[in-house]
């Protein structure tokens, strides 16, 4: 089983809607036994909190079940057991480098970054900037599993 886990500064916003957002396409492909996701945060700001409204609201269009997610930190723990850990943006992946060293697990889902809604408001943007990383990631690591 492939574990990927999704970075973001709070784990409120994006990770947590690329976690839900990547589970319920691996659903509609029947590929959800081959993959293990989660997310967590680079910052301890919002431990213990749940998911952002903005965020709550675009998984709620796919009628994704997310009341049980609380922000947390990502561990060493997590570093050594997942195989892929996916970040947001260059500013978490730089964190996530100062807290655990380079990592070659480290990695952007897009080649850009993807917009904070928690600073722009825009949580559509973010949507389909997310979609549009997942469904490469998906295809990235399919094609990958058939080599």
């Amino acid at each position: 089983m492939t574990k990927i886990l999704f970075i973001c500064h709070g784990n409120i916003c994006r990770s947590p809607m690329a976690e839900y957002l990547m589970k319920y396409k691996l659903e509609k492909l029947n590929l959800e036994n081959k993959y293990e996701v989660s997310s967590k945060a680079t910052s301890r700001e919002e431990i213990g909190n749940h998911i952002h409204y903005g965020t709550r609201k675009i998984l709620d269009m796919f009628n994704i079940d997310y009341h049980l997610k609380v922000a947390s930190q990502i561990s060493e723990e997590d570093v050594l057991y997942y195989d892929y850990i996916i970040a947001m943006d260059h500013y978490n992946l730089v964190n996530l480098e100062h807290m655990f060293g380079k990592n070659k697990k480290f990695r952007l889902l897009n080649k850009k970054d993807i917009a904070d809604p928690w600073y722009t408001g825009d949580f559509n943007t973010t949507y389909k900037e997310i979609d549009k990383g997942l469904d490469d990631l998906i295809n990235e690591l399919e094609k990958g599993c058939r080599k």
